[in-house]
C-alpha cells in the first residue's frame, strides 16, 4: 500500500508540474485578437498621449500646388497654444456638434497655430471615436450638401469653434473671424480645422479668391493630416499578453 501510495503521489507531483509549466508558457493573441489591441491601442492615443506631443510646437505641410515647382518646398506653422479638452458639443457649432454627438464623439481637443509669415491662424481640432465605423459615419454625414453648400458664396460650413490665447496673434481670434472650415477623417478620428487671418479681419468670401482660398485650405488641411499621422500610426503587432517568455 505505500508503494501504491507514493506512485500515485508522484504521479500527481509530475501531473501538477505539466500544469504549472503549461500556465508560464506564452498565450498567443489570434489574429483578429491582434487587431483588436491594436484598434484600442489607437483609439486611446487621444486621452493617453500628451497634449504637446499630439499638438507640437512646430508643423511643416506642403504649400498649394501652384507654389510647388517640383522642388522640397514645405512650410511651417508656430503652436501658439493647446486648448483644454472639452465636450464635443462645446468647441463645434451647433450643426456639426449634432452630428458628432449623434455619433458618440468621445470629446474634442483643440490647439491654433499661425503660418510663418504671420498671416493665417488655424484652429486644429480632433474629434475622438469609440472606432473607425462611428467616425467614418460621422465623417459622411459631414458631407452632406445642405452642409456642404454652405462654405460658397462667403458663408461659413459648420466647423470646429476658434480657440484664441491671450498674449498671442491669436488673442482676438473668435468665430466670426473664421473665413474657411474643413475636416478630414482618418480612423477613429475626425481632424477639424478652421482658419482665420491674424489681422483680425471679419469673414469674406475668400473663396473668389482662389490662390488665398488654396494657401488656407493647404494648411489646414496639412496641419491635419500631420496630426493625424500621430493618432493613427499602427502600433507594433501584440504577441502574447506579457506572461514569461513573451
Amino acid at each position: 500500500m505505500a508503494l501504491i501510495a507514493l506512485i500515485i503521489g508522484a504521479a500527481g507531483l509530475i501531473l501538477a508540474g505539466d500544469l504549472a509549466y503549461s500556465g508560464l508558457m506564452p498565450r498567443k493573441f489570434t489574429p483578429a485578437q491582434q487587431q483588436q489591441i491594436r484598434a484600442w491601442e489607437v483609439a486611446a492615443r487621444w486621452r493617453e498621449l500628451p497634449a504637446g506631443v499630439i499638438f507640437p510646437a512646430t508643423a511643416k505641410y506642403l504649400p498649394p500646388s501652384a507654389l510647388q515647382d517640383g522642388g522640397a518646398l514645405t512650410l511651417e506653422a508656430q503652436r501658439l497654444g493647446i486648448a483644454r479638452g472639452v465636450p464635443c458639443t462645446l468647441a463645434a457649432d451647433p450643426a456639426l456638434a449634432r452630428i458628432l454627438d449623434a455619433r458618440r464623439c468621445q470629446g474634442l481637443l483643440r490647439s491654433t497655430y499661425v503660418d510663418e509669415t504671420g498671416t493665417y491662424l488655424v484652429t486644429v481640432g480632433v474629434a475622438a471615436f469609440p472606432g473607425v465605423a462611428q467616425a467614418a459615419q460621422a465623417s459622411q454625414a459631414l458631407t452632406d450638401p445642405r452642409l456642404t453648400h454652405a462654405g460658397h458664396s462667403g458663408t461659413l460650413a459648420p466647423g470646429v469653434r476658434a480657440a484664441k490665447f491671450s498674449g498671442t496673434p491669436a488673442a482676438a481670434f473668435t468665430d466670426a473671424k473664421r473665413q474657411v472650415a474643413g475636416s478630414i477623417s482618418d480612423g477613429p478620428y475626425i481632424l477639424l480645422y478652421s482658419i482665420g487671418y491674424a489681422d483680425g479681419r471679419p469673414k469674406v468670401p475668400v473663396d473668389v479668391d482662389g490662390y488665398t482660398y488654396a494657401e488656407m485650405t493647404s494648411m489646414g488641411q496639412g496641419l491635419a493630416r500631420m496630426i493625424a499621422r500621430t493618432l493613427t500610426t499602427p502600433p507594433p503587432v501584440p504577441r502574447c499578453p506579457g506572461t514569461p517568455g513573451c
